[in-house]
């Protein structure tokens, strides 16, 4: 029989019993739009909390000096690490897998605006650090080489460090007092949500070239606090570390394998570790909506069962008239598919709808205060979710229906008939 013909038949034996059917499917369209609204919840939060720790940067490793852990070269275990700016430069000459590389000091600086003197974490940084650490400039402009190589007096400040210091009024074109030096304020950062950092979130912190943090500090700073880089691809992350600490190694004598000697933040590898805690929790919530669908699945076997008690003897003359137990086998187990999969789609539909209406709820937006719910859970019906939703609805439909229509399928036709 065409499987066209089966499908219309188990169709039509439904609608015989339609507020049995329908009470059945209600159990379905339930366990459905469980499963699509917890796999949606699990892919918007995940998806947030993914995307502010991803506003530290793009694949950023930072290292900085620790203390050797390993005897090397004659050298005692236990020695302070000191970075100097030749080893940032001895980086990026000699690392070329490392295709970004900025040095980085942070200190808390005084801003003079007319009376008021306000303290700011700043951090001195070089040119290539913008683009790893996405600082995406809102208004005025992000530094320039030549801000550098000509040694301006010029600083970048994060949304709220602006705030800050200039009580909410334009901070771009003005000009401030460090450590009686007059800075111009070249750009605003666009606000961002975050949620790591190192020293302090880059919406509270203010930048200046690296060069001139010798000026502004007593006694002068020239060395790095840290070398800040960037793999040429992600799955180099560990390579790129091993290459620069080899380098930085030869430097300072201490043994290449020592990590203590130069500690580093490995975003790249947080970044694979988080991906799998979302992953994870995908799981979680998909097997607790599959459990809810698992209910309804339950209910549709055993409404198959009463129909086949129900059809005993029609499932005999079926029998006498020459069906083969797989033609009864596929008639109900048809039967069960039509009843799962026409519930699969109301409540697939009804999940979109409720998805859709339900507002973003809040997460990063009260914190950072953002705007336009920059931050916050949607419940993301992706493609994914609804690919994942059908295979679990498939699965609950074979389950459910595989055990009645097998036993309608081993009945023997004789004692069928003589069912009363």
């Amino acid at each position: 029989m065409p499987l066209k013909d089966i499908v219309v038949q188990g169709w039509e034996s439904l609608m015989r019993n339609r507020l049995r059917s329908a009470l059945t499917m209600l159990g379905i369209v339930w366990g459905l739009v469980s499963v699509v609204i917890l796999l949606a919840y699990g892919e918007g939060l995940g998806n947030s909390v993914f995307n502010a720790f991803l506003g530290l940067g793009n694949d950023v490793i930072m290292m900085w000096p620790g203390q050797t852990s390993m005897q090397a070269g004659g050298e005692r275990a236990g020695r302070r690490i000191k970075f100097t700016y030749d080893d940032v430069q001895a980086v990026r000459d000699q690392v070329p897998i490392a295709k970004n590389v900025s040095a980085e000091s942070d200190n808390g600086l005084g801003y003079k605006i007319n009376n008021r003197v306000i303290s700011v974490m700043t951090k001195a940084i070089e040119y290539p650090y913008g683009a790893m650490r996405k600082l995406e400039v809102e208004d005025g402009r992000y530094f320039e080489e030549s801000d550098f190589s000509e040694g301006r007096h010029v600083v970048i400040f994060g949304a709220d460090a602006a705030k800050k210091v200039f009580n909410g009024a334009p901070a771009v074109g003005e000009d401030v007092d460090i450590q009686g030096l007059r800075f111009e304020v070249i750009g605003v950062l666009r606000k961002k949500i975050q949620d790591s950092s190192n020293n302090c979130p880059d919406n509270q912190c203010a930048f200046i070239p690296f060069p001139l943090m010798r000026d502004v500090t007593d006694p002068p700073q020239r060395n790095p606090d840290m070398i800040v880089f960037q793999p040429v691809s992600p799955e180099q992350n560990k390579k790129t570390v091993a290459a620069v600490r080899a380098v930085l190694a030869q430097y300072h004598h201490f043994d290449p394998k020592d990590d203590k000697a130069t500690p580093e933040w490995d975003t790249v590898e947080d970044g694979r570790e988080l991906r799998q805690f979302t992953i994870a929790l995908d799981v979680l919530l998909g097997l607790i909506g599959a459990l809810t669908l698992g209910v309804g699945g339950v209910g549709v076997m055993n409404i198959m069962l009463v129909s086949v008690t129900e059809r005993t003897r029609e499932i005999g003359l079926r029998k006498a008239l020459g069906a083969r137990p797989r033609h009864i086998l596929m008639q109900f187990l048809a039967e069960s598919l039509v009843l799962t999969f026409v519930g699969g789609v109301i409540g697939m539909l009804l999940a979109l709808i409720i998805a859709h209406a339900v507002p973003p709820m809040p997460l990063y937006s009260d914190m950072e205060k953002t705007l336009n719910h920059e931050g916050d859970i949607f419940l993301q019906t992706s493609t994914m979710v609804m690919v994942v939703s059908f295979a679990i609805l498939s699965i609950v439909g074979v389950f459910s229906g595989f055990w009645p229509a097998l036993k309608a399928a081993r009945m023997d036709p004789i004692e069928a008939l003589r069912y009363e």
